[in-house]
């Protein structure tokens, strides 16, 4: 049991919840620079793959002209997809071989990949598209995979190494997308989706070691435990709550981005999805809070982080120039990056045998934060514009920092009685 159990009675039901974990082999211990790059690389590659086809819509619209309505069911079949994979399939890493499940995911978003390519009608670049959604999921299986194999010194800095990837591959999947779409069509913007995931599959094939399953529970059994941890697991129940109001946040600025500076700026989208690359600068900065919170703890980054996008939002609120909108990114980005690599830090401590569904648990709720962000800054900037967006933006920052330190309040009274 983590430090962060131990000494507490486990609640009832517990007992049945896991299975002994197994003791993995030294080999999966193992964390090498080179395999930690591999992995961080290979979220990225795999997460821009459900990003690419947002940028092309309106080339997938010309492409098929009489079914227009089908067509703007591409990125909400993706979307889906994801979902799905990231609740149903995510799980079964505490089940399996990790090495295994992420090949075998990685192989079927290559053969999506190429079925969407080649897509000869509506229907099928939806089918294509909801299968790339549930296979792209595989990175989600990576991250708390790298989470085991790191040391236990290194666990925050290792998190937001591998999450630096998949955040980048976020904000610049578009960016990329945009770019081949426009210069050589939309059908190359998935070919070299397909193209960069068989050389990451590749890579991973010989680097990636094997993992031993965490439990022996049927499927079933599996996704009913899902209940009883978010039950039984205080901690992560904060953790998500307060990850989702932030992501949230940092998704109502790129929401609402393009329309700011199409009206602020005359900008089109090609600068919108450039803008991606400001907002990596920020995420890569932002392993320097793993090694914080590895030294000193995660919850002061967290309040840390919070802080940050609120500011980033206040800057974003005042200072009107462009300067001023991509410092703001900068800020923002970098402090939702710290958070969620601290609040990442705190669910995995709480049982190692049970990562895949923790991640599950939390990446589902923030991805829900995420939907809730967007469906606002929609409303917030239809009703006042740019700043009843930053309002919006900020509040949701300003929610994550008010349960952080509520959380915080209740741990130290606690600790005092």
């Amino acid at each position: 049991m983590s430090q962060n159990t131990a000494g507490r009675k486990s609640p009832a039901g517990s007992a049945a919840l896991e299975a002994p974990a197994l003791e993995a082999p030294a080999l999966t211990r193992h964390l090498d620079t080179a395999l930690l790059m591999v992995m961080a690389v290979a979220c990225g590659v795999f997460v821009a793959n459900i990003y690419y086809n947002q940028p092309i819509l309106e080339l997938l619209q010309q492409a098929f002209p009489r079914a227009v309505g089908l067509v703007n069911l591409v990125p909400t079949a993706t979307q889906l997809g994801f979902a799905c994979g990231l609740f149903f399939l995510v799980p079964l890493g505490d089940r399996i071989d990790r090495r295994k499940l992420i090949l075998c995911q990685g192989a079927v978003l290559i053969v999506a990949l190429v079925c969407l390519a080649a897509a000869p009608n509506a229907g099928l670049l939806v089918i294509a598209s909801a299968v790339v959604g549930i296979s792209g999921s595989v990175t989600q299986q990576i991250v708390p995979f790298a989470a085991e194999l790191a040391a236990s010194g290194r666990r925050g800095q290792v998190v937001g190494t591998v999450m630096s990837g998949v955040l980048c591959g976020i904000l610049l999947g578009r960016a990329v997308g945009g770019f081949a779409g426009d210069h050589w069509g939309w059908r190359a913007t998935f070919w070299l989706g397909a193209a960069m995931t068989v050389v990451i599959w590749l890579m991973l094939l010989f680097k990636l070691p094997h993992s031993e399953p965490k439990t022996n529970h049927s499927y079933l059994r599996l996704m009913k435990s899902l209940v009883e941890l978010w039950r039984e697991e205080r901690s992560l129940r904060r953790a998500t709550c307060i990850q989702a109001a932030l992501f949230g946040s940092f998704i109502a600025l790129w929401t609402i981005l393009a329309l700011r500076l199409h009206e602020a700026f005359g900008f089109g989208a090609d600068v919108a999805g450039l803008m991606g690359i400001v907002g990596a600068a920020g995420i890569l900065i932002a392993p320097l809070a793993g090694r914080v919170a590895d030294t000193r703890g995660p919850h002061a980054v967290i309040g840390l982080g919070s802080l940050i996008m609120l500011l980033s939002y206040a800057v974003l609120g005042i200072w009107g120039s462009l300067v001023g909108l991509i410092v703001g990114i900068i800020l923002l980005d970098f402090g939702e990056q710290s958070a969620l690599i601290s609040n990442q830090h705190v669910v995995y401590a709480l049982r190692p045998e049970a990562r895949s569904r923790l991640n599950t648990l939390f990446m589902t709720g923030m991805f829900l934060g995420g939907a809730a962000g967007s469906w606002g800054a929609s409303i917030s900037w239809r009703l006042g514009g740019w700043q009843a967006a930053c309002i919006f933006g900020g509040a949701l920052a300003l929610l994550g920092f008010v349960l952080h330190f509520s959380g915080r309040l209740a741990a130290y009274g606690t600790t005092r009685s």
